[in-house]
């Protein structure tokens, strides 16, 4: 059976909000949670971008039973790979082993922001091999000492490290990022439900490890309110990964998807209330041997009333798939 998760999307909603969406995901039945890591969000009208670490502590502390993930943190920019090392063992040890350290190599938007400039795309995946690394040594204990082409590290532990390490997830989007996580992760993670994807990162050593998935999706019992929301805070998702992680902020997104129209979102996002048109979303995920997919219902001041839907009906259907 497909697992069906939540996600804590910090570019629509305040730190408050998005801790007790998770506990409310949780009461609902999710089989899990995932959480964005941004600075800013892709459009304006989302209006939000909270310490996506800050709410994963508090959403520890509030929830007893769903797992936590990032989806994800990029470990290279931003952050330096033996401070997210740190952040994720804190995390696995205050959610007592409910955390996974879902990584990626980043997007422009969230990492110039440090004022280091963006890298190409092949130094991009220099850096992130490096970090992975970085990070799996010090899960493993004792000091770690690191001397790379992109990173130093300097006698380094965690003195806070939970007897089980947080698996590693890395997000994919092709065949050399499909071979990093082959190599290096303990899971895959990837947006769109491409089974090449799936198939790269078997053929490079992910036999048998979880797959996971993501879908937006914008419930509404009025079909047409939920299409102008979802073109209103969701268009950015039609650039694909080439656009979005090049553009670095959000007036750069509203300026590439001034063309997109409310109907060409309504194709890739399914909307309004109908359950089939979101079992047929997903189902493509599941065809593609996703293990686990984590819905995005589009709009933070509209999640409530997604919740009590999808307890009802939703996850219903979709754990018949």
């Amino acid at each position: 059976m497909v697992q069906i998760g939540y996600t804590m999307m910090t570019e629509q909603a305040g730190p408050r909000d998005l801790v007790d969406h998770v506990v409310r995901a949780e009461e609902t039945g999710f089989d899990f949670s995932v959480t964005s890591d941004h600075y800013a969000p892709w459009l304006e009208s989302q209006g939000h971008a909270p310490y996506a670490w800050s709410v994963l502590g508090a959403a520890a502390q509030a929830t007893s039973r769903i797992p936590l993930m990032t989806y994800v943190t990029c470990p290279t920019v931003r952050y330096h790979p033996a401070v997210v090392a740190q952040k994720a063992a804190t995390m696995q040890l205050l959610s007592g082993g409910r955390f996974r350290l879902g990584l990626g190599a980043g997007e422009n938007l969230n990492e110039h922001v440090v004022g280091r400039g963006w890298p190409g795309k092949t130094t991009r995946h220099e850096m992130f091999t490096e970090a992975l690394e970085i990070i799996r040594a010090l899960f493993e204990g004792g000091t770690v000492s690191y001397h790379g082409n992109h990173f130093d590290v300097d006698s380094a532990t965690l003195w806070d490290l939970p007897d089980q390490a947080p698996p590693i997830g890395v997000a994919v989007s092709g065949e050399r990022s499909c071979e990093i996580a082959g190599r290096l992760a303990d899971l895959v993670i990837a947006t769109e439900p491409k089974g090449e994807l799936i198939s790269s990162f078997e053929k490079h050593g992910g036999q048998g490890k979880p797959r996971v998935g993501q879908l937006p999706i914008c419930y509404d019992p009025d079909r047409d309110a939920a299409v102008k929301r979802a073109h209103d805070q969701f268009r950015w998702f039609a650039g694909g990964w080439k656009v979005n992680s090049e553009l670095p902020d959000p007036a750069g997104f509203a300026g590439a998807t001034q063309f997109v129209r409310p109907e060409d979102v309504a194709e890739t996002i399914p909307c309004g209330d109908n359950v089939d048109d979101f079992v047929e979303a997903v189902r493509p995920y599941a065809e593609a041997g996703f293990t686990e997919i984590a819905v995005v219902q589009v709009g933070g001041d509209h999640q409530r009333e997604f919740f009590d839907w999808a307890e009802k009906k939703l996850l219903p259907a979709l754990r018949e798939l």
